[in-house]
């Protein structure tokens, strides 16, 4: 069965589940989006991969990925193989020493926060992406929808910041100063706050 290789479009908070996040995979020579429900902990694992941000300690995905690493296990590639009652099933295909592939059965979440660690492709069948994939008609929709995205993420953390945190009113040094001290103290949603503030800056 051919495989079809995706890509990380978008991840934003579900507005159809509460603490939940909508992440969004993109077929990468197509129109078609894939989106997948995942908890809170997933997303902040993949974002703060995608982010390149430094956790103090070793989060549990830097933890598997460097206990692979340690005995040359290496994760060759993720594939989102079935689709059963609306929920994913995924393998991780690993390798060690060059032996013959050994697939580790994950859940797509935890499997796509290893594939941004491992810097690995994610796959899917056609099968899957006909059920469940959404078409985008042109780029520019696609561009569109993942503006949406963002500009729904970007809706609730201004939500929080104006009822707690007031960004806005820091300077430049004190939000690097609460950036590191929020990535010390692993509040890895406070510090994506405090880098979009900053990030509108530039």
């Amino acid at each position: 069965m051919k495989k079809i290789k995706l890509d990380i479009s978008g991840l934003s908070y579900s507005q159809t589940q509460s603490g939940a996040y909508a992440l969004v995979l993109g077929e990468s020579n197509g129109k078609r989006r894939l989106p997948i429900i995942i908890g809170g902990f997933e997303a902040q694992a993949i974002a703060i991969e995608l982010e390149k941000m430094a956790p103090s300690r070793p989060l549990t995905h830097d933890l598997f990925k460097a206990f692979a690493e340690s005995f040359s296990i290496s994760v060759k590639e993720v594939v989102i193989y079935n689709l059963v009652e609306g929920i994913f099933y995924a393998k991780l295909i690993c390798q060690q020493d060059g032996a013959n592939d050994v697939e580790v059965d994950a859940r797509t979440s935890d499997a796509i926060a290893l594939a941004v660690r491992f810097n690995c492709p994610i796959y899917t069948y056609e099968f899957i992406l006909s059920s469940a994939g959404i078409l985008i008609d042109d780029d520019q929709s696609a561009s569109k929808e993942d503006t949406s995205m963002a500009a729904e993420a970007s809706e609730s953390s201004t939500v929080e910041i104006d009822k707690g945190d007031e960004l806005s009113r820091k300077s430049k040094d004190e939000l690097k100063e609460m950036l590191k001290s929020a990535i010390e103290d692993e509040a890895y949603e406070k510090a994506g706050r405090i880098r979009d503030e900053l990030a509108k800056r530039k």
